[in-house]
């Protein structure tokens, strides 16, 4: 695992001075992402750059260094990831004549590129990977992002040059850098809590989209294919008939998830893995010890709050895998110490507060081993959110209600003021727990007057409805373009649009800036391109049955675990946010939402961004997760200002 970055000059006309000295100090800004080494390739004839930082994982020697020439001496990679048939690959290519001086897998991508082309080697790889290849030959930079979006690699122009990064923070080390925010990005991170790809929260800065690769060119426009589509893949597994057999997909996803798993564990350093005694996590640690030759390295964090630990169902799963298992309990205000530092971390605004816990969890497991792998992509893959049986529930509602019964109800519902039902519902929390809020009955009243299903989980994720005064449109892509017509369930409709959204842009993303703050490289199994295209050819009720998800993995995990110690409600990886901004921190929110610079930062009125502030002080709507975006977007800000030069 790595951090790269880079540039190229669009015209001979454009050149900065210092070639190398920008090239380090892009390196430098992602050391975090590879303590181990650094280097960088220049070539001043062009104008091109690539740096590269190294966490060493496999062929730690100087053969598996970077940035690396093919030995035909045509192309150049800068690459971050890891790829699992890599082995394979080489052979391959050793059979064909090329010659190896090491046993790195990035020397498998540079020489596949020279022999196979970019696309077609690409379209081999099973792993996750972002990297640019430069073709000497035809002066072409390729960038690629891999299938999933497990690996990030953001890209743009500045002043005559193509700029690309592991992270944004590196591209704010080119000299001619001028990052603006993006208003509509904004907005439309306040909207869902994410960025979706292709935005990314500076204007003319793009996430390149999984699956994407982009060719840049001097005198050329950007070159924007795809190389893998989930939609094409969804599409074609539903062309093939149902398996007469029933139990012959589930054993064969068994067989794929334990190779994605086993492939996975192969490394030149310490190898261990999370544990939260949940489905997803629970299943990779059971496959890992079943072809391991020694206890497995499991961790977990145990909270002192019971309502957010998980940590002994953890404790009982590795007790009965015979793990080497370790756990931390850690108080709230172990927590709190960390809040102030994830924005950094992050590198670009997310609101997903379980990035707090999870950047603790990432440091207990830095402390032992070099890479973890995770059940990360579980939920999205095989329908495990309770979420799309609530949404399900509300659209069958709206389906069965006559139209004009529907919008007269929403109308007569969206009469009342918000502010009105917040005194109603605060008097009731005195009598009994009411937890529905004015927010949440409005949104209700919205998914009775639309007319889709998409429309209905569309609205559960919106965060907001309106950010009151703005004068920037929200910049969202069409959330279920793409989604094949042969989805007729609601519920795997919504799986396939988080799958591309939701999945890469808050899960993966949190997932990677968190650990890699931390060193740690993280796997994710089940994330494996071949386990998620097999998933789509199962039936229905394979993944869910009698409104549970995750039928298939509960079944498999049977196998290894007994039901008892896994059969229960998904608690997540949360925090107690509700308490902490009213109590411990909301100075320090109040300070971030009072004093910031609504209107000049981000196109928002400061009166309307406060008036929404003292809502949620006084009445608890809106909702903490709804407030949270706003701290997470000002603390962002802060953090990129305190580390400009």
């Amino acid at each position: 695992m790595c951090g790269i970055a880079g540039f190229v000059s669009k015209s001979s006309l454009n050149r900065i001075h210092d070639h190398e000295g920008v090239a380090w100090a892009m390196a430098d800004s992602l050391r975090h992402r590879g303590p181990d080494a650094g280097r960088i390739w220049t070539d001043n004839a062009v104008g091109i750059a690539f740096s590269h930082r190294r966490l060493s994982v496999i062929d730690r020697s100087d053969a598996g260094a970077q940035p690396m020439t093919s030995s035909c001496g045509h192309f150049v990679i800068c690459y971050n990831g890891e790829i699992y048939n890599a082995g394979e690959l080489r052979r391959e290519l050793a059979a064909g004549g090329r010659k190896f001086r090491g046993y790195s897998d990035t020397e498998v991508i540079v020489e596949g590129c020279a022999v196979w082309g970019v696309h077609e080697t690409v379209c081999r790889l099973i792993g996750m990977f972002a990297f640019a290849v430069w073709n000497k030959s035809e002066r072409a930079l390729t960038l690629v992002r891999d299938r999933l979006g497990i690996k990030p690699l953001f890209w743009g122009e500045c002043h005559g040059y193509y700029l690309f990064a592991s992270e944004l923070r590196s591209l704010r080390a080119f000299p001619r850098w001028r990052g603006k925010t993006d208003f509509g990005a904004a907005s439309a991170f306040l909207r869902i809590g994410y960025l979706p790809a292709p935005i990314s929260i500076y204007d003319g800065i793009e996430n390149l989209r999984p699956g994407h690769m982009v060719t840049l060119r001097a005198g050329g426009a950007p070159r924007e294919t795809v190389f893998w589509s989930l939609g094409d893949q969804v599409s074609k597994a539903r062309r093939f008939s149902p398996d007469p057999d029933p139990y012959e997909l589930p054993s064969r996803i068994e067989a794929l998830i334990r190779d994605a798993v086993e492939r996975r564990m192969v490394a030149d350093v310490p190898v261990g893995a999370f544990l939260s005694g949940g489905i997803d996590s629970s299943l990779v640690v059971a496959m890992m010890q079943s072809v391991a030759h020694r206890p497995v390295r499991s961790f977990s964090i145990g909270f002192t709050d019971s309502a957010f630990n998980e940590a002994e169902h953890a404790k009982a799963v590795a007790a009965h895998l015979k793990t080497d298992h370790t756990e931390l309990y850690i108080s709230e205000q172990d927590l709190l110490d960390i809040v102030s530092t994830t924005s950094g971390s992050l590198d670009q605004p997310l609101s997903d507060a379980s990035s707090i816990p999870t950047l603790a969890l990432c440091r207990l497991t830095k402390s032992e081993v070099t890479v973890a792998l995770s059940g990360d992509g579980g939920d999205e893959i095989f329908a495990g959110y309770e979420r799309y049986f609530r949404a399900s529930r509300i659209d069958r509602v709206r389906v069965r209600v006559p139209t004009i019964l529907r919008r007269l109800a929403a109308r007569i519902i969206r009469s009342v003021p918000a502010l009105l039902f917040d005194r109603i519902l605060a008097s009731l929390r005195h009598l009994a727990d009411v937890r529905v809020t004015a927010y949440s009955i409005h949104k209700l009243a919205d998914m009775l007057r639309v007319d889709t299903s998409d429309e209905v989980y569309w609205l559960m994720m919106s965060l907001w409805l309106d950010l009151g005064y703005n004068r920037n449109s929200i910049l969202l892509p069409d959330m279920f373009s793409g989604v094949p017509d042969c989805l007729a369930q609601s519920e795997e409709r919504m799986q396939f649009t988080d799958t591309l959204t939701y999945l890469p842009d808050d899960i993966l993303m949190k997932v990677d800036r968190v650990s890699m703050a931390t060193s740690l490289e993280v796997r994710v199994p089940l994330l494996d391109h071949r386990v998620v295209e097999l998933s789509w050819r199962l039936p229905f009720q394979q993944k869910i049955h009698h409104g549970v998800g995750k039928r298939i993995l509960r079944d498999i995990l049977a196998k290894y675990v007994p039901v008892a110690l896994f059969d229960r409600p998904k608690m997540g990886f949360g925090v107690p946010l509700d308490a902490w901004l009213r109590g411990p921190l909301r100075p320090w929110c109040d300070a971030l939402i009072m004093e910031s610079d609504w209107e000049g930062l981000f196109g928002l009125e400061a009166r309307w961004v406060a008036t929404m502030w003292r809502r949620f002080e006084k009445y608890g709507n809106p909702s903490a997760y709804r407030i949270w975006p706003f701290v997470a977007l000002a603390s962002w800000h802060n953090s990129v200002n305190e580390h400009v030069p």
